[in-house]
């Protein structure tokens, strides 16, 4: 049998569903898009015959008219809808289509969540049978808004609805936008005349009940590479709660401290379940009989979920064994904040991502109030964006050797509806300016999105266990052999040892001297460009000095305390002498410095490493009160003294009042400056104004006693950030039996300058066999089969070992890093299982950046 590949399942599950997508206008939703993105599957669904590829949250009646094939002769009447949401979420945008095709009489909608995920899932509105309701419910608000404006077309030709016109069930899930068109006659269709004229389809659809179609369809997730995947970032599963908010949590995002305590039935977070039916159908999927263990307390709970929807029937001749193994994030939060040498990590940190859709919101349910709907996980898309003027940036201005810049133009003119019919008048100027604002910023018509297939190469697959200088280098080599299959020559200089950035730029100018070679190489110029932006000034110095910092706290973290402590002292002091210096001479560049939240990211390294360190001095912190009250006053007088550049969670409410002692004191540094400048010779004019000693006197108590209120409000918000702190350092503590795993995997770190992951000594840990305390172990189907039958009859079943399999599926409940991938890659190389085929999974792809949005940002408990 073949290895496992996860792109090749993911298009194998897509060609199953070819049926359904042939002759239909197909719509995805922003998680679903993102997932065929990674895999480049638009190609495949207009190989299968779809009419076209659309968004689910910008449809429009244009859609119809996005032909790609010209065989059609009739007009669309299917739709597709896939979704990586709720069907209650997605409802109101479903019914927008259908309102946009007056001809569509059959609708079929695919959701990444089961019939138990959403009657499972406490804010959804749909019960056990939840497909069944769904196509009622569509339906009945398809044919109620048919009726409605049937009825109002009998009095004028023209009709639209506005958010206004919804009293149907559909309404309460969201206004909708004005302007959209909706009907089903052949007045009232957009395609009657103007895209198909035919009547004959129209007058055939009229009157025919919509006839609907839900069904669950598993295998929406992002694959990095064929062996590395996580969810989509806007998908209910990323975006669901795998915590509640009590005192062992650190984030809605991560699960929570792992204390030995069993969750409550009602406890379990909405993002815990839907993980398990993921993971339970996924195996289903790719033919795999699994053998699951978990570390963790949230992971354990999965685990139990996926035993008690596993049944006799999942054993079957032609399943391969594979053993899953759920590790909880909060085992190990350093590994993600940690800025290592992973050149995907250096792009993703560096290069602007795509908005999220904010549009979305989670469906309550109003008979069943929830407690999960107070805190959101806010997870920026993976959807990389890699601006293509760039290989123009550095063009002379009056150039007129290549007719692409002026190509390009005309392209984002007439992608622009709103200026097809008008004259294009700019054309000419904004030729030689491929780099133009207006160039730029329309639509995001040049900017290119990393594929994990680009056309049979899997180029992130690559460069995920590659540092900074080999990544770059690898992008040179591939530069290179696109150069001679244009038969282009290269100058011979540079082209042994390191690449530089300025030679990266050379080649990429001369692929794109025309259209031609733009197209046929875009992969690999886009890659180039993203390698161009990433490792430029100031996010090198950046990533370098987060690099430093980040090795002298493992370090010092070794000594003491107090030492550790003052390192967070001078990098805290760093910060802000450094901020200072930049608001008083803003012309020169500070490119490199940390700022003060990336310092708060380095405290939180700074806690966690001397929880390892020190356990056993755990009270009520690591470190010493003198060394914590010190650390806490930096912290105030950081704040109070920056308060228009700090922008955290918990200073939520404050915000008025720190923006106006930031007004305040900038007034004051003008006078202070004014004053200064006048001469000692006015004495004898400020004669007069000595009688108003008294009401400034009152003036500045009156001020003074609110600067020492908002100075103790801020402490307060700072005690409670530290208490935070306390529980990253005292995690280890928790729970003992994971405190003796975690320190008993110390064996296999080989050097304290290099330190290595959880995932990395786990892997080398069980392939090795060593036993792991804390890991459990949970039957199996063929377990469940001897241990209810064949058990009595004396045939037990010995405990098996995670490592015993030939197939490892590793799943982070939280999110994986990039630098963690490089790890486990070179785990399985230094094991003696090199012939082990491993699957790393994650609930997204973490960084630093995120690592901080989580735990202190947007995505944080308030």
């Amino acid at each position: 049998m073949g290895s496992v590949d996860l792109i090749a399942a993911c298009l194998d599950s897509i060609r199953q569903i070819g049926d359904e997508i042939a002759d239909a206008l197909v719509y995805l939703d922003a998680g679903t898009l993102e997932a065929f993105q990674f895999i480049g599957a638009f190609p495949l669904l207009l190989e299968l015959g779809a009419r076209a590829i659309c968004s689910l949250e910008n449809a429009s009646p244009l859609d119809a008219a996005a032909e790609w094939h010209s065989s059609f002769a009739h007009p669309a009447r299917k739709i597709v809808v896939i979704t990586s949401r709720l069907l209650s979420d997605a409802h109101r945008y479903i019914l927008r289509c259908l309102g946009n095709h007056g001809t569509i009489s059959h609708c079929t909608v695919l959701t990444a969540i089961s019939e138990v995920g959403h009657s499972a899932y406490v804010d959804s509105p749909f019960g056990p049978d939840a497909f069944r309701e769904y196509e009622t419910l569509l339906t009945q608000d398809h044919e109620e808004l048919l009726k409605k404006y049937e009825k109002s077309d009998e009095h004028k030709d023209t009709t639209f609805y506005t958010g206004k016109d919804f009293t149907s069930d559909g309404g309460r899930y969201s206004n909708w936008e004005s302007g959209v068109h909706y009907g089903s006659n052949s007045e009232s269709s957009p395609t009657k005349k103007d895209l198909f004229a035919d009547e004959s389809s129209q007058l055939e659809t009229k009157g025919k009940r919509l006839s609907v179609t839900v069904t669950h369809f598993p295998m929406i997730f992002s694959p990095i590479s064929s062996r590395t995947f996580v969810l989509p970032s806007e998908g209910t599963m990323a975006e669901s709660c795998l915590s509640n908010h009590h005192e062992d949590s650190l984030s809605p995002g991560l699960p929570p401290i792992s204390t030995g305590r069993s969750f409550d039935g009602d406890e379990i977070p909405p993002g815990v379940t839907l993980t398990a039916q993921f993971l339970y159908h996924l195996a289903s999927k790719m033919d795999l009989k699994l053998d699951i263990f978990s570390l963790g307390d949230t992971s354990k709970v999965i685990g139990k979920l996926m035993m008690d929807m596993s049944s006799l029937y999942d054993v079957g001749r032609n399943k391969r064994s594979a053993g899953l193994l759920i590790v909880d994030r909060t085992l190990d939060l350093l590994t993600p904040c940690f800025h290592g040498d992973s050149f995907l990590d250096r792009m993703l940190s560096s290069l602007t991502r795509k908005e999220g859709t904010s549009s979305y919101f989670v469906s309550k349910n109003p008979q069943t109030p929830s407690k999960h709907s107070e805190a959101t996980v806010k997870r920026i898309p993976l959807d990389i964006k890699v601006p293509f003027e760039k290989v123009f940036s550095k063009e002379e201005p009056k150039s007129r050797t290549s007719m692409l810049p002026e190509s390009i133009m005309s392209f984002v003119s007439g992608w622009n509806s709103a200026e097809v019919e008008s004259e294009v008048t700019w054309l000419p100027d904004y030729a030689d300016k491929a780099h133009d604002d207006k160039l730029s910023s329309q639509h995001g018509s040049l900017n290119g999105s990393f594929l994990s297939n680009y056309a049979g190469v899997c180029y992130l697959e690559s460069l995920l266990d590659r540092g900074a200088k080999d990544g770059l280098m690898l992008i040179k080599k591939w530069l290179m052999e696109a150069l001679q299959h244009e038969k282009l020559s290269f100058p011979s200089k540079g082209r042994q040892g390191a690449a530089s950035v300025s030679e990266l730029h050379s080649m990429v100018q001369m692929l794109s001297r025309d259209q031609l070679s733009l197209v046929r190489n875009r992969g690999v110029i886009q890659l180039a460009l993203a390698a161009e932006m990433a490792l430029q000034e100031p996010q090198s110095s950046r990533w370098d000095a987060f690099t430093s910092a980040e090795r002298i706290l493992s370090v010092t973290s070794a000594e003491t305390t107090q030492s550790l402590a003052s390192e967070l002292r001078d990098f805290i002091n760093t910060s802000t002498s450094v901020e200072s210096h930049k608001q008083a001479n803003k012309t020169e560049s500070s490119q490199g410095l940390l700022s003060f939240q990336d310092v708060l990211l380095l405290t939180i390294i700074g806690y966690i490493l001397a929880g390892e360190n020190f356990p056993t001095s755990i009270a009520g912190g690591p470190f010493s009160w003198e060394d914590e009250r010190s650390l806490k006053d930096i912290v105030v007088d950081s704040i109070l003294d920056r308060p228009s550049s700090v922008k955290l969670r918990f200073l939520v409410g404050l915000e008025n009042e720190l923006e106006a002692k930031a007004r305040t004191k900038d007034g004051d540094k003008s006078n202070d400056s004014i004053e200064a400048s006048k001469s000692t010779d006015d004495f004898d004019d400020q004669w007069d104004s000595w009688g108003d000693d008294d009401d400034n006197t009152d003036d500045q108590k009156d001020e003074a006693y609110g600067d020492m209120q908002l100075k103790l409000e801020v402490r307060d918000r700072v005690d409670q950030l530290f208490k935070f702190f306390h529980n990253l350092s005292s995690m280890r503590l928790r729970n003992q039996t994971l405190g003796e795993g975690l320190a008993a995997l110390s064996r296999f770190e080989t050097d304290i300058y290099s330190r290595k992951g959880l995932l990395y000594k786990l892997l080398l840990a069980v392939l090795a066999r060593y036993d792991i305390p804390g890991l459990e172990y949970h039957s199996s189907a063929v377990g469940r089969l001897f241990k209810s039958g064949l058990g009595r009859f004396g045939l037990g079943q010995s405990k098996p070992s995670f490592g015993d399999q030939s197939i490892l599926i590793v799943f982070v409940v939280g999110g994986i890093n990039a630098l963690e991938v490089r790890e486990v890659m070179k785990a399985i190389s230094d094991s003696s299982r090199p012939d082990v085929e491993l699957i790393l999974g994650g609930t997204t792809l973490l960084t630093p950046d995120d690592m901080f949005e989580l735990m202190l940002g947007s995505s944080s408990f308030s």
